[in-house]
């Protein structure tokens, strides 16, 4: 029987993708457990989810790493 892979190696490996990529792994991770729903979500939000998660998907939004939004703020406003 193979050995099963090494969840901190899948985990160094998959910070090295780009935010997007990174973003695609986790939803499709998340997806993937299946929960069941403790909370109710309205049709509206479940819309927007959905509507957000394929603007990223096709790269009509790009997102952008958390350090290069504080240092962008950062060069704004301590001018």
């Amino acid at each position: 029987m193979p050995a099963k892979p090494d969840p901190r190696k899948i985990l160094d490996e998959a910070m090295q993708l780009e935010p997007t990529e990174r973003a695609f792994v986790a939803e499709t991770l998340i997806e993937s457990l299946d929960l069941d729903e403790d909370f109710a979500i309205s049709p509206e939000w479940r819309d927007e989810i959905r509507r957000r998660c394929a603007d990223i998907d096709s790269k009509r939004t790009i997102l952008i790493d958390s350090a290069s939004v504080i240092n962008e703020l950062r060069e704004k406003y301590t001018r």
